[in-house]
């Protein structure tokens, strides 16, 4: 990958992050910038750790699919079985397989498209008041499903809520605990963790956006620690080490390993969705590449694997546009 002109593609653009391109151990490009905090001018470092977002699904579903390997959970079975959803309105016909691709059919907690809004969600449910897994359910049980379970592809942050409760349902593990020990430790993800934003945590990156003029933090935009459907805190290294044991097969066997790089449902033409991963198609209907991003206020970023290249790429940002336009200049320098 020609990786001439980034430095200064990064600094007209203002990134504030990291990013790191690596094929197998050997670095191919790593840069970092900005501050990992406006209010006390702490600058960004490559140990700094940022908020994955969404991408933090991932260590939810290669939790779930350890324990499916384990005979505890199963894919086909209700996810009422794991969950209490009595007097919801969770069809009983939804299945952990459905909640894990996104075909589950149920109301997300927000559904921006059709007006909704986190700053509403927030209003009614305050966000120092999510802090467990169980704390989210009161955020959608009671909508109305957008689908019949199996029929559509439609992603939602609650499917991975269901699937984090299941998990704790039968490890009787904390969510949280349970991925510290069965996720980013087997993978080697030593400065990986769930840091509570309220907390003086080292080396976390702090969410800042600039809107109308001046710096707003994230502090009251999202619950102050991760949460199956996002949230984890992570470094760039520690994104690569992750996507590698997964390949590598350190966190899941044979069987599940291979599922878990392999398109599961077609989104839409050029994308298919997996088990938390994203599959970029090429024409030939082959895997060009597999990714997982996220966004939300003060925080972007992906962690992306080339099929033909060998490469696994990851930015990070503590801005909710930061990461996007490194995002695209990158994949359009691999073809895309």
């Amino acid at each position: 990958m020609d990786t001439t002109g980034l430095d200064e593609f990064l600094e007209q653009n203002d990134f504030s992050g990291t990013v790191l391109i690596k094929r197998g151990n050997a670095t191919i490009y790593e840069a970092v910038a900005g501050k990992a905090s406006q209010r006390w001018d702490v600058p960004n470092t490559a140990e700094t750790r940022f908020d994955s977002s969404s991408i933090t699904k991932l260590f939810t579903s290669v939790a779930a699919l350890q324990q499916v390997s384990k005979n505890d959970l199963d894919l086909e079975t209700s996810i009422h079985h794991y969950v209490d959803l009595a007097d919801t309105e969770i069809d009983p016909a939804v299945t952990l397989l459905h909640v894990l691709t996104h075909t589950s059919g149920i109301a997300d907690d927000v559904d921006e498209e059709e007006g909704e809004s986190y700053a509403d969600l927030w209003a009614e449910f305050p966000t120092y008041t999510i802090l467990e897994p169980a704390d989210q359910l009161p955020t959608f049980v009671n909508k109305e499903p957008l689908a019949e379970p199996g029929v559509e592809c439609v992603y939602t942050n609650a499917g991975y809520v269901l699937a984090g409760l299941a998990l704790e349902k039968v490890t009787k593990t904390d969510y949280r605990q349970y991925i510290f020990d069965e996720v980013f430790t087997p993978a080697g993800m030593i400065d990986s963790g769930f840091y509570d934003r309220r907390d003086a945590a080292p080396r976390v990156a702090e969410g800042w956006d600039y809107i109308d003029g001046r710096w707003v933090s994230n502090i009251y935009s999202a619950p102050p620690i991760g949460l199956p459907d996002g949230g984890a805190h992570v470094t760039a290294a520690d994104l690569v080490r992750f996507i590698q044991a997964v390949r590598n097969g350190e966190l899941l066997d044979t069987e599940f390993t291979e599922e878990f790089l392999t398109p599961q449902v077609q989104y839409d033409d050029e994308t298919w969705y997996g088990f938390g991963l994203e599959f970029d198609m090429n024409e030939d209907g082959s895997v060009r590449s597999y990714f997982a991003d996220g966004v939300s206020p003060g925080a972007s970023g992906i962690v992306r694997h080339y099929l033909e290249n060998g490469l696994d790429v990851v930015v990070l940002s503590n801005s909710e546009e930061g990461a996007w336009p490194v995002i695209r200049e990158i994949d359009e320098r691999l073809g895309g």
